[in-house]
C-alpha cells in the first residue's frame, strides 16, 4: 500500500525558531483526510516580529494570551497525533523552516519527536513539474520564484491571503491560519502529483490542463 505524507504548516511571531514561538500548527493527513488545527500562547522569552503580526492579523497580545494551552502543551499534542499516522514524514512549502521549528522547540522542552527528519518539499515537486513541462526552472536572476503564491497560480488557484514584503502591504488579503495554508498546500500536492482536485471548496478551480493532461505552461 502507497501511504501519503502528513500536510504541515506552522505560524509563528517570526522567522527564528531560538527567538520566536509557534502559536499555531495545522495538518492535514493525507491518508484519512483528518485535519489538525491548535494552538497555543508563546513562551515568555519568545520575541515577536511587526511584521508577522500583520501575516496572521493578531496582535502580540492575543499572541500572549495568558487563557491557551503553554507552547510546551500544544507541541506534546502534536507529536502524540504524529505518532499514531500511519505515515509521519511531512510535507510543507519550505520543510526545513516548519520542520526546523518543531526541532528547535522539542529540544527546547525535551520533547520525544515523532516527525521524521526526511520530508517532502512542495517548492521542488512544483520546480520539477514545471522543468518537465518548460525545459527549464522558475527562476528570476539568482534565485528560485516558485513561492506559494507562484505556486498556487501554476496550480490554477487564487491567493487570497494578505502579502508581506519588507514590512509593507503589497497585497491585502485575509490572515494567513496553518490550517488553510495546509489544506493549500496539499490541493497543490494533488493537482501536481496527480492531476486531480483534492478538496470540494476548491472544485470551483478548475485544475489546468497543462497538470491534468500533460502540456507546456
Amino acid at each position: 500500500m502507497s501511504l501519503n505524507p502528513i500536510v504541515l504548516d506552522l505560524e509563528m511571531s517570526g522567522l527564528f525558531p531560538t527567538k520566536k514561538g509557534i502559536w499555531q500548527i495545522g495538518a492535514v493527513d493525507l491518508n484519512t483526510m483528518e485535519e489538525y488545527l491548535d494552538e497555543s500562547k508563546i513562551d515568555g522569552d519568545d520575541e515577536v516580529d511587526e511584521e508577522a503580526l500583520k501575516v496572521i492579523g493578531k496582535t502580540e497580545e492575543e499572541l500572549r494570551d495568558s487563557t491557551k494551552q503553554s507552547q510546551k502543551e500544544m507541541l506534546e499534542k502534536f507529536f502524540d497525533w504524529v505518532g499514531q499516522r500511519q505515515m509521519r514524514n511531512m510535507l510543507c512549502q519550505n520543510p526545513q523552516f516548519d520542520v526546523g521549528f518543531l526541532y528547535e522547540k522539542a529540544q527546547k522542552y525535551g520533547l520525544r519527536k515523532t516527525v521524521p527528519f526526511r520530508s517532502f518539499d512542495l517548492h521542488t515537486v512544483a520546480q520539477i513539474k514545471y522543468h518537465e513541462l518548460n525545459g527549464r526552472f522558475k527562476t528570476e536572476g539568482d534565485h528560485s520564484t516558485m513561492n506559494l503564491k507562484s505556486i498556487l497560480e501554476f496550480c490554477g488557484l487564487p491567493d487570497k491571503r494578505i502579502q508581506i514584503v519588507d514590512g509593507e502591504v503589497v497585497q491585502e488579503g485575509n490572515p494567513h491560519n496553518a490550517l488553510e495554508d495546509a489544506k493549500l498546500t496539499a490541493e497543490c500536492f494533488s493537482r501536481i502529483i496527480k492531476g486531480e482536485n483534492l478538496f470540494e471548496e476548491y472544485s470551483q478551480y478548475p485544475v489546468p490542463d497543462y497538470l491534468s493532461q500533460g502540456g507546456k505552461k
